[in-house]
Order: C-alpha cells, then sequence, then structure tokens
C-alpha cells in the first residue's frame, strides 16, 4: 500500500460509527487492520468511539496508528480527557485540538506531553471554511506537525488555503469528509455505472473510491479518513490506497460527476 508521511493514505474515521456498539468497532476495526489500514481517527466528541476504537485494538495495537483529539474549552477538562486516552490506547500518535477550542491554552500542556515521549505529533482540526484564517494563524505557529480539513469535489476551499500552506511549513494533511458532510452525501448521489467505465483503466471500480481517488491525487495529502459500520466498505476503501495517482483527466470526470 502506498505510504506518505502518518502510513497507509486511507485511514479509518470514527464519527457516527463507532459510538456505543463494540462488537461493531471489533469487527471493522479487525477488517481494516487486515486490509492494511493503518491510520484510525477519533475523539471525544464522538461519544464513545474512543473506548470502542480502544477495545477494538486490543492486543493489536501497535499495528495502528491512533490519531485522536482534544475537545475541551478548559486546560482542566483537555487533560481529563488525555488521561482517559492513555488507558484507551496507552500513547497517542497524533494528538489533535479539534476544531480549534481553546487551542492557545492547549499547546503548553501538549507540548510537554510530546517532548515527553507520550505523543508522537501535535495536529489541529477545523470544518469549517469560516475558520480558516484561524486555522492558518494557528499552524504559522509552527507547533503543528499536521492538520484535519475538509475536502472533496464540492468542498475545495482547503485546496488553495490550507494545503499551500501546510506544504510550506512541511505539515502532514489528514482529509477529513470525503464523502461530503453529514451522511455521505456524494456517496448516495453515485452516478450510473457507465459513467464509471473511464476510470476502471486506473483501478477505480466504484464511486466512494472514485471519491477517495480524487483526495489522493494531490500529493500534499498524507491520509484520508473515510468512515464506515461497514467491514466490506472499509476493505473497498482500502483498496484505493493500492492504485497509481490519478492522472489530470480523471480527476476532471470525477469532479464532473460530483457537480451533475
Amino acid at each position: 500500500m502506498e505510504e506518505r508521511r502518518l502510513g497507509p493514505v486511507v485511514g479509518l474515521g470514527t464519527w457516527r460509527t463507532f459510538d456505543g456498539d463494540r462488537r461493531l468497532a471489533a469487527t471493522v476495526v479487525s477488517s481494516a487492520l487486515e486490509a492494511g489500514t493503518r491510520v484510525f481517527d477519533t475523539s471525544p466528541m464522538y461519544g464513545e468511539a474512543e473506548a470502542s476504537l480502544g477495545a477494538a485494538l486490543g492486543k493489536r495495537r501497535a499495528e495502528a496508528t491512533v490519531a485522536t483529539k482534544i475537545w475541551a474549552s478548559s486546560v482542566e477538562e483537555g487533560r481529563r480527557q488525555y488521561t482517559a486516552q492513555c488507558r484507551f490506547f496507552r500513547r497517542v500518535e497524533l494528538e489533535q485540538v479539534h476544531n480549534l477550542v481553546a487551542w492557545r491554552e492547549h499547546l503548553p500542556w501538549l507540548d510537554k506531553e510530546r517532548d515527553a515521549g507520550r505523543i508522537d505529533r501535535l495536529g489541529i482540526t477545523h470544518y469549517s471554511v469560516g475558520a480558516f484564517d484561524e486555522l492558518e494563524r494557528a499552524l504559522r505557529t509552527g507547533r503543528f506537525a499536521a492538520v484535519q480539513v475538509p475536502l472533496n469535489p464540492l468542498e475545495r476551499v482547503a485546496e488553495g488555503r490550507i494545503l499551500p500552506l501546510a506544504e510550506e511549513l512541511g505539515v502532514a494533511v489528514v482529509v477529513m469528509r470525503p464523502f461530503g458532510g453529514p451522511g455521505a452525501p456524494l456517496v448516495r448521489r453515485f452516478p450510473p455505472v457507465e459513467a464509471l467505465e473511464p476510470l476502471r483503466a486506473y483501478g477505480v471500480e466504484t464511486w466512494p473510491q472514485a471519491l477517495l481517488a480524487w483526495v489522493l491525487a494531490d500529493p500534499r495529502v498524507d491520509v484520508v479518513i473515510p468512515a464506515t459500520s461497514r467491514p466490506e466498505r472499509v476493505v473497498e476503501n482500502a483498496r484505493v490506497a493500492l492504485l497509481p495517482p490519478l492522472p489530470g483527466e480523471a480527476r476532471t470526470l470525477i469532479e464532473m460527476l460530483a457537480r451533475r
């Protein structure tokens, strides 16, 4: 599988999929690991997703890269979240400040945890274009090694703003919402099967694979994190990491199909 700075380029998100069903989470995580997926993104914001992910990884924890988040308006609450994460995961490979919440307040203690070797990288996230000014200010401090933003054929502002800055600063890029916003609207609006025929020459077999391949055709992206509760979809998504980058004409076709 193709790997970039954070590992294999197709990861797994846990928003709205891992909250409360540990048996399902265990099945999905096992399928992901067997398919070569290594990056698992979660957050305290996602209900019981962190606990479910930690339990699902179990004895295979060493095979995974855990990207979780601090989502707290106070340092005290952030530290409580981090203590729970250490219990769930033992350590954190990528600790992100979720949606910029109190990021300046959290940086000092997160820096100390990273310097002590209990966190590998610090990152920062936001889903809203309206927050990109602040996101850019945070990145320009030089304190963050990763940034997470939405990117898909219908949400492209990050492509012209955050990705160039990340490249300039040497910051790894995690892409959320490759299928659109809540409910994956881009997946639900799949095109006719025959419309995908030109993409088969590049190994793309399904519309979700086309959307993931579109994201990963940008070399500034390190990993894309689609969420799913279906083990067979995890395997389907992971196959995209085996494909060569799409050429420009294939990416343009996917953009056209997404806008139809």
